[in-house]
């Protein structure tokens, strides 16, 4: 898994990151709450672990406006609030879970696990972005009466795309998701992999479109 920690303590966000990194996961840091929300938003990270009080955008800010945004990113808010309201307003934007510092190495990667799995338990077997669907199961991907075969990587990549349908996902963003850091494939398998999703969709006439903003990113449309 790949775990971002957005945490302006440096000690703390350290020790984090070790315990993660500790558990054969990946970790990144954001000290701060502008960049935190722009990397929660990138739609490559398996869940987000993050503080209520930070520089520049407070946690209940972030998780609301990544719930606005349409990531469905597990949450898990690490406080030293003890409040109740505190606890029902970080929920109440879309937090999966709450843990208030100080925290237990085996309780804070229990906590991981069980927001990580409540993600995985509620995915469904099948997809939908306007005219296509995605069968997961079957690694299908459906436009009417018509019907072609992903492969891991396409499947990967399609499903990417469509849960983060209101999202650009940069080229990194994609290649860090799908292949990771220590990949050696070459520098253009993004655009390979783009390329052919795109005869897939115009195979099974879909009117969806993988459009690219140049330098920023790529995301799905509907074609009018």
């Amino acid at each position: 898994m790949r775990i971002l920690i957005i945490e302006d303590e440096r000690r703390l966000a350290q020790t984090l990151a070790d315990i993660i990194t500790g558990s054969k996961d990946i970790a990144d840091i954001c000290h701060e709450g502008k960049s935190g929300l722009d990397s929660a938003l990138s739609g490559i990270y398996d869940a987000v672990i993050m503080d209520v009080m930070l520089p520049g955008i407070g946690g209940f800010e972030i998780v609301r406006k990544m719930r606005e945004n349409g990531s469905t990113t597990p949450v898990l808010m690490l406080t030293a609030k003890t409040e109740l309201e505190d606890r029902i307003t970080g929920l109440d934007n879309g937090a999966d879970y709450y843990l208030t510092k100080p925290f237990q190495k085996t309780e804070l990667l229990a906590c991981i696990r069980a927001i990580t799995r409540r993600g995985n338990s509620i995915m469904p077997e099948e997809i939908i972005f306007e005219d296509i669907s995605v069968n997961l199961a079957v690694s299908e991907l459906v436009c009417k009466n018509r019907t072609v075969h992903l492969g891991a990587k396409e499947l990967e990549l399609i499903r990417l795309l469509i849960v983060n349908k209101n999202i650009l996902l940069s080229k990194e963003s994609i290649y860090l998701k799908i292949w990771g850091y220590d990949s050696n494939t070459e520098d253009n398998i993004v655009e390979v992999y783009i390329s052919f999703l795109r005869k897939k969709l115009e195979h099974i006439g879909s009117k969806v479109k993988i459009a690219v903003v140049r330098k920023i990113g790529y995301r799905l449309e509907a074609a009018e």
